[in-house]
């Protein structure tokens, strides 16, 4: 489809990539991933036709549509919603329009005259030709769309200019899907997302017919999209096979395998020099020396590639709180006559992380707002528990940051223990590298200031931490940054994120909010998918007919306080050595029921606490599993014995 050869692309003096050679089929759906700063949106807009390459070539192939979606700055206005994304269909609709024309004609021509017939073949093929691209389902297909991306239907006629720029994102994003190009690219489609129409996305993505190219710092997102991921890397493109965690692993493999290679590369150079270096003036050995020289000279040294920096920075850990650190009975908020909630209860304890989820407008932000004590309650107690310390994170945090300090001064001042290097490093996690760290705040753009709050807080963590889509404006390195600082504190986390890998990896309960109520699942939003999905109610069921089935089996057991054999009533005789083997396997027996019981106990205990949905399954299937052993070791136990028994 598309084909890049030689490619290369500088931004002013920096040059962002090289020598890159990349054909793109039919069927590719592909991620890009990259540091910040490595070229990707600049190489998606290259092969958007957007921009130019300085170096090589690009080659497209006839009748190849590209539709591109930027990270943002799209704004749409003059329609509704539903007429926007209608508009994608301009074709479509003006073949609908002629057909209604052409009907009209046909109704007022004579039907047996030569225009008839001309104007009745014209129709028949405009007809034929609609109905084969689907022009009655379109109005379907929007509404589907529109819905899966989060718009309600009543929002449907509102015009788009009413709309925010992450709202107006998303439309551009619906015109795009409908519009179905041959080679789909996304840079960051999620950003404006949240979890239930990245969940959406996810699966129309799984369906569409075409070749994709995405751009996204979800890696929970890349993992179920993308088959192939291509990285940019020390200004050349890398391809690998599989989705994003295969990615990190092949990477992995592939630079042991190099330092491997430059290792024996290294001792054999070495094995060269000293023989060289050791006969050179020897005239008996002058053919060896000129043949080890010679393989010098025709060796291709391999070359280690930079190392990417590593950054280990410790959190400073809080002051430990009571158990109970925070109690909601009864609460309810309203603002005039919308009410958010009503009668919420819970109680959020020590070393809690919990995810709030729900739709947009449900009340996420409101309810850490409430926890914060920034908005008061309507009705109803919170009670906040013994030496607890909140601080909470909000979207627009960075407002209290003093706009005419700079970053490197200000996070100085927050933690003078750290040298230099560790708060550059920590501030390169953080996208802000090289003459960055010596900007002023008030320069700083909205997201940039964000992720500098972010930062500052960290340093010097509460508690209890309220954080309002901390994951806002962060790539994956800066993502993974922030997982391991909070895997490893010690307080209690309450946060809003639509990243799903960093919700799995952090949560240990999830809230669910909507609908005024908030339901609380324990485990991370893997789980609490599990639970909605009804894989609970389907486990207890299984759980209920293994039991019914063990005991009907038992009770129908012809070994249940019977003989196994029939017996005629007079003493058996056994051979002394087969007596001796049945009494050393009973002795057996007994030990591997022992064991089978003692399994069972543990299985028994653990499945009184919750972890996770294939934990819990997989305690079921053990504990079902020791318990036919155990059935199958005691039934065995009783024949033994009752023939020993008879034979005394």
């Amino acid at each position: 489809m598309i084909q890049l050869s030689g490619a290369g692309k500088r931004y002013g003096h920096k040059l962002l990539f090289q020598n890159v050679d990349w054909l793109i089929t039919p069927q590719d759906r592909l991620g890009l991933v990259g540091a910040n700063g490595t070229g990707k949106s600049t190489l998606m807009k290259i092969l958007a036709g957007l921009e130019t390459l300085d170096y090589g070539k690009i080659t497209t192939a006839r009748g190849i549509s590209a539709g591109y979606l930027p990270q943002d700055g799209l704004t749409l206005s003059g329609r509704s919603v539903f007429a926007e994304c209608m508009s994608v269909f301009s074709e479509l609709r003006a073949m609908e329009q002629e057909m209604e024309d052409l009907t009209r004609r046909m109704s007022e021509l004579d039907h047996s005259g030569a225009e008839y017939a001309q104007v009745a073949d014209r129709f028949h093929r405009l007809q034929h030709e609609f109905t084969t691209r689907d022009g009655y389902a379109i109005e379907a297909e929007v509404g589907t769309v529109l819905g899966g991306l989060g718009f309600r239907k009543e929002e449907w006629e509102r015009r788009t200019e009413e709309f925010s720029g992450g709202w107006q994102m998303r439309i551009s994003l619906a015109k795009l899907l409908l519009q179905q190009p041959n080679l789909l690219l996304l840079d960051e489609p999620t950003n404006h997302l949240d979890l239930e129409a990245r969940n959406w996305l996810e699966e129309y993505l799984g369906n569409y017919p075409h070749a994709y190219v995405l751009i996204s710092h979800d890696r929970y997102f890349l993992d179920v999209t993308v088959g192939k991921i291509a990285e940019i890397w020390n200004k050349q493109i890398f391809f690998y096979s599989g989705n994003y965690e295969k990615y990190l692993a092949e990477k992995t493999a592939r630079r042991e395998q190099l330092h491997a290679a430059w290792r024996n590369q290294r001792e054999r150079i070495e094995q060269l020099e000293v023989f060289i270096n050791r006969f050179r003036y020897q005239a008996t050995k002058a053919k060896q020396v000129q043949s080890r020289i010679k393989e010098l000279e025709k060796m291709e040294r391999i070359e280690l590639p930079p190392e990417e920096k590593t950054i280990h920075f410790s959190f400073p850990q809080p002051k430990p709180s009571g158990r109970i650190v925070a109690e909601f009975e009864q609460v309810a908020k309203s603002y005039g006559e919308k009410e958010v909630f009503r009668d919420v209860n819970f109680v959020i304890e020590r070393g809690d992380r919990i995810a709030l989820v729900g739709v947009n407008g449900a009340g996420k932000s409101t309810l850490i707002k409430l926890l914060a004590g920034t908005e008061p309650l309507t009705t109803g107690g919170y009670s906040i528990g013994h030496n607890v310390q909140p601080d909470y994170f909000a979207q627009d945090q960075y407002k209290e940051l003093d706009q005419n300090a700079r970053i490197l001064d200000d996070l100085g001042e927050m933690s003078p223990r750290s040298t230099q290097t560790e708060l550059r490093n920590l501030l390169g996690c953080f996208l802000f590298s090289e003459d960055d760290v010596f900007k002023r705040i008030g320069v700083l753009s909205g997201g940039e200031r964000s992720r500098y709050a972010l930062l500052r807080m960290l340093l010097h963590p509460a508690n209890f931490l309220l954080l309002d889509e901390p994951t806002n404006h962060l790539d994956l390195r800066a993502k993974d940054v922030l997982l391991n600082a909070l895997e490893g504190y010690t307080g209690t986390v309450v946060f809003v994120s639509h990243d799903r890998y960093f919700i799995d990896k952090l949560a240990t309960r999830v809230f669910e909010i909507g609908g005024g109520r908030v339901e609380v699942y324990p485990g991370n939003y893997e789980d609490y998918r599990w639970r909605k999905e009804g894989g609970a109610e389907a486990l207890s069921e299984a759980v209920s007919r293994s039991s019914a089935a063990q005991q009907a089996a038992a009770s129908a057991s012809p070994t249940n306080g019977k003989p196994s054999e029939k017996v005629d009533g007079t003493r058996r005789r056994l051979n002394p050595i087969k007596k001796k083997q049945m009494l050393e396997r009973i002795r057996e027996l007994e030990g591997e029921i022992s064991q089978a019981e003692t399994t069972i106990a543990q299985c028994e205990a653990s499945l009184q606490t919750f972890s996770s949905a294939e934990e819990t399954q997989r305690l079921t299937q053990d504990l079902e599993g020791s318990r036919n052993e155990l059935q199958a070791l005691v039934s065995e136990w009783e024949e033994l014995s009752q023939v020993l028994e008879q034979a005394r």
